[in-house]
């Protein structure tokens, strides 16, 4: 693909011409500032001098000019224009870009204003920089790269004998390599962005203080009683002793009451002390995940003074929460949050392939989280940016922190899977990167109540020194969740213990009944129980609207007409996940060979709703019988770009089966279905609540004769599931049968409706040869005689709700039920309406049912179709 214009190769040349500045970026103690924009260049095409570069008055007219403040080299120029990321990720033209330009350094510039004077001090800080990176400053160098090393490194460096009324920075970003830098990627999720994270992806920040400054606060918090310790490390800057004055100001949540204190301390040259205050709170406001409370969050804010002088300041917002873990008699993680057992119910998030971060886009995925039932997300290595845990606190979404595997992060000699021959193992430069990294992460995640917990290790457990510098680090700065040793049970170090995890798979398709099927346990791998730190049945079918952004006429008739072939919107080609056969023999043998790509789509959504439900209800029935299922990481929440797999909604945020059958599957109290057993299971995820319960349990006919029906009546108890019955009518059955589960409370309101498709026998699953990421099926349940059920009609109508927002009342006008309606909104150019909330979709409707649906978004019609329903369209 060309590139809408082409680097022109021109050297800059240093102009004499005094560059005109704006303001200063920084103007009084306290302020901190990020760079906020760039001129960007290859260094091929630049001089080698690099003081002489980093002076005032360059010319960079022909470099490249990015508006903003950061961004990877791909990141850069996408922003600039010289590539579009839609034609990037269009079918496999990222597979044909050139990678080339990326093999030698590129420089960030940016001159910029201060007012340097007596007594100010200037503070340059890095927050990362992929990977490794030189940086001057007005002609002198600040860091080399054996410094400014590691992706999620951050230093500050003290510039205030550099610094003048114009100065320019200079940060020459050298390329990353996954396999010798502790840097940012994305292992086999999907290929690798061709700079490999490259550059200044965090901001870059210059601070003034006075002649003390103040390090991050942290606020270490308690629930009983509720009390605060508010923390900040003062440093004296200068060669003479001082005084100082701090002064904290606590503001109870919403506006609340304020409270002031006060703490005087001396410090001698150079010295640096840690201030601390400490609050108990009369009444103090818990923050809670999000199913079980409220989100009340606390500000802060700590002024040095010396003097009569401002000298720095430092603030954030804190609440009031405590988490631990422990291991049960299994050995399996149960974590707590405010002394209530916690069960995660979680999915694996994935940054965008280029590094670019949205708040608002993380916004919405965290409401499509919550929306699914979801608690928690887990972050392998993609940490982002402060603001991604500043929406976790705001919406009550708990975060599992942690770094990656398969690479620099797990090269360790014990490690017989690394990729790179011979392996890079680690020294002492790498540990001393990784306490510099673990510290700067520390102190960003530290005051957020969001965080569940910091896994030092993924696939495998640090060794014992970097493990106590990663515990050392983190616990000084005040970081006080479970600290875990990795994501899997293969080893532990000493220090931590067992990490109580399993990392098991699977990670392509199994049928529903596999997460039922647990014992023998020691036989089993990722059915449902422990703790699951990263599994499901690999599914994440994008619908045709998106499926027509990012592939061809040919992609798509791939899909169908070429079940084993490798695809480029998979995982990379040298993965055991390049291609969708054990996924695509499920579908073809259960569910009959598709005649069309419409038909794979609908039959991909059919397997996709009721391969993710299953594992959301057997982790949810089983947290509190036999070999608890003490939680769940879904993988994965999300893809880095467009993908045929492992998501719960596609990169461009449309819900599809694998989202809608999360929602079921992951509901606060719900009914489900155990395909082994036939029986039913109550579950209650809330803390809250309880009472009389009634269970509407109907099996049908596919042509719409009922099998059989009862109503059961249950006591629901908070935080518990347990197995309320069996369900009748199934013994015998000669085809395919639909049950319908409606759970009500004791006023008659609807908490859960769900239906399931079910054969005669169900699944044969091969456990002997299980893998590491899937368990083969010996013979495969019938479906196929749902897609030749009698032809339904379904009448639609639509009321308008609030601003955008509108009721959808589907009427099954048939005697046979309406399988697997999906109803998609769209805009005027019937293109779908992203993001979008359903109350449910896809759902299956009884002979003769009414059932009422809930969209907002916008939009201007909804589409209609399903297994047995033919297409139209509602105008709204």
């Amino acid at each position: 693909m060309a590139p809408r214009w082409m680097l022109t190769g021109i050297a800059a040349a240093v102009a004499s011409v005094p560059t005109v500045l704006a303001d200063p970026l920084v103007s009084k103690p306290g302020d901190k500032a990020a760079v906020p924009n760039w001129d960007l260049q290859s260094s091929s095409d630049i001089p080698k001098d690099l003081a002489k570069l980093s002076k005032p008055g360059a010319d960079t007219s022909s470099w490249h000019h990015v508006p903003i403040s950061k961004c990877t080299l791909m990141a850069c120029l996408l922003e600039t224009g010289l590539y579009d990321d839609q034609e990037l990720f269009f079918s496999d033209n990222l597979d044909s870009f050139d990678r080339s330009q990326f093999t030698v350094p590129w420089v960030y510039r940016n001159e910029f204003a201060l007012e340097p004077a007596e007594g100010r001090h200037f503070i340059l800080k890095t927050n990362g920089i992929g990977s490794r990176a030189d940086i001057y400053l007005n002609g002198e160098l600040v860091a080399d790269k054996d410094i400014q090393s590691g992706s999620y490194t951050g230093h500050e460096y003290d510039i205030t004998n550099l610094v003048a009324d114009d100065n320019a920075l200079l940060i020459q970003a050298y390329p990353t390599d996954y396999f010798t830098d502790l840097a940012l990627g994305f292992i086999d999720w999907n290929p690798a962005p061709p700079d490999n994270g490259t550059g200044v992806w965090r901001d870059v920040e210059i601070k003034q203080t006075g002649p003390v400054s103040l390090g991050p606060l942290q606020a270490l918090v308690d629930i009983d009683p509720g009390h605060v310790t508010l923390r900040a490390t003062a440093k004296n800057l200068q060669d003479k002793p001082v005084n100082v004055t701090a002064t904290a100001v606590i503001s109870e949540p919403g506006n609340g009451t304020s409270h002031e204190l006060h703490e005087t301390v001396s410090l001698g040259p150079g010295e640096s002390k840690v201030i601390e205050f400490d609050k108990t709170f009369d009444e103090p406001q818990i923050w809670w995940p999000s199913q079980w409370g409220q989100q009340p969050l606390y500000s802060a804010k700590i002024v040095a003074s010396t003097g009569s002088s401002v000298s720095d300041s430092t603030k954030g917002n804190f609440g009031l929460r405590k988490v631990t873990s422990e291991l049960n008699e299994n050995d399996d993680t149960v974590f707590s949050v405010n002394e209530h057992p916690f069960q995660v119910i979680g999915s694996g998030y994935s940054a965008d392939m280029f590094l670019r971060f949205d708040p608002a886009r993380f916004e919405t995925i965290v409401k499509y989280m919550l929306d699914m039932g979801l608690n928690t997300i887990r972050l392998e290595g993609n940490n982002e940016h402060p603001e991604l845990f500043e929406i976790a606190d705001k919406y009550g979404l708990m975060v599992i922190a942690g770094w990656e595997c398969c690479n620099k992060w797990e090269s360790w000699k014990y490690n017989e899977e690394l990729i790179i021959n011979p392996p890079d193992y680690w020294d002492d430069a790498d540990y001393r990167d990784a306490n510099a990294t673990t510290w700067h992460e520390a102190q960003m995640l530290q005051t957020h109540p969001s965080m569940l917990a910091f896994l030092i290790g993924s696939d495998f457990w640090p060794d014992d020194r970097a493990t106590k510098i990663y515990v050392d680090a983190l616990r000084g700065a005040g970081f006080q969740p479970p600290i875990i040793s990795s994501a899997s049970q293969r080893g532990y170090p000493e220090l931590l213990g067992n990490s109580g995890m399993k990392m098991a798979g699977p990670y392509d398709w199994v049928p529903p009944n596999y997460w039922f099927n647990t014992e023998p346990a020691e036989d089993r791998l990722g059915a449902a129980f422990g703790f699951g730190s990263e599994l499901g049945p690999g599914v994440g079918t994008p619908e045709i609207g998106s499926l027509k952004r990012f592939l061809t006429d040919a992609d798509m008739d791939d899909l169908w007409k070429e079940p084993k072939k490798g695809l480029y919107h998979m995982s990379t080609n040298v993965s055991v996940f390049y291609d969708r056969a054990i996924y695509n023999e499920g579908l073809y043998k259960r569910y009959g060979a598709p005649k069309s790509l419409e038909d794979y789509l609908l039959k991909a959504q059919v397997m996709d709703y009721e391969g993710i439900r299953a594992e959301f209800e057997g982790f949810s029935s089983l947290w509190s019988t036999g070999r608890k299922a003490t939680g769940l990481v879904y993988w994965m929440l999300t893809n880095a770009w467009p993908s045929l797999h492992w998501n719960q909604f596609d990169y461009y945020l449309h819900p599809a089966g694998s989202y809608f059958g999360s929602k079921v599957g992951a509901r606060i109290e719900h009914v489900a279905y155990n395909y082994e057993g036939k029986d039913l299971w109550l579950i209650n995820h809330s803390i809250d609540r309880s009472g009389a319960r009634s269970v509407a349990v109907e099996v049908i006919h596919l042509s719409g004769e009922t099998i059989s029906s009862e109503t059961l009546d249950v006591e629901t108890t908070p935080n518990t599931a347990g197995k309320i019955g069996a369900v009748s009518g199934l013994e015998g059955v000669k085809d395919v049968v639909l049950l319908r589960l409606i759970l009500q409370d004791g006023e008659g309101q609807t908490l859960s409706r769900n239906v399931y498709w079910v054969a005669p026998t169900v699944d044969e699953l091969n456990w002997d040869n299980s893998t590491w990421y899937h368990t083969p099926v010996t013979k495969y349940a019938d479906y196929t005689s749902l897609f030749e059920m009698d032809e339904a009609t379904v009448k639609a109508t639509a009321e308008p709700a609030e601003a955008g927002a509108y009721t959808i009342t589907l009427e099954n006008e048939s005697k046979v039920p309406a399988f697997f309606v999906r109803l998609n909104l769209v805009d005027q150019d019937g293109k779908d309406v992203n993001p979008v909330n359903w109350s449910d979709n896809y759902v299956t409707l009884w002979p003769e049912e009414k059932l009422q649906l809930r969209v907002s978004g916008g939009g201007a019609a909804v589409q209609i179709d399903g297994g047995n329903v033919a297409a139209a369209e509602l105008a709204l």
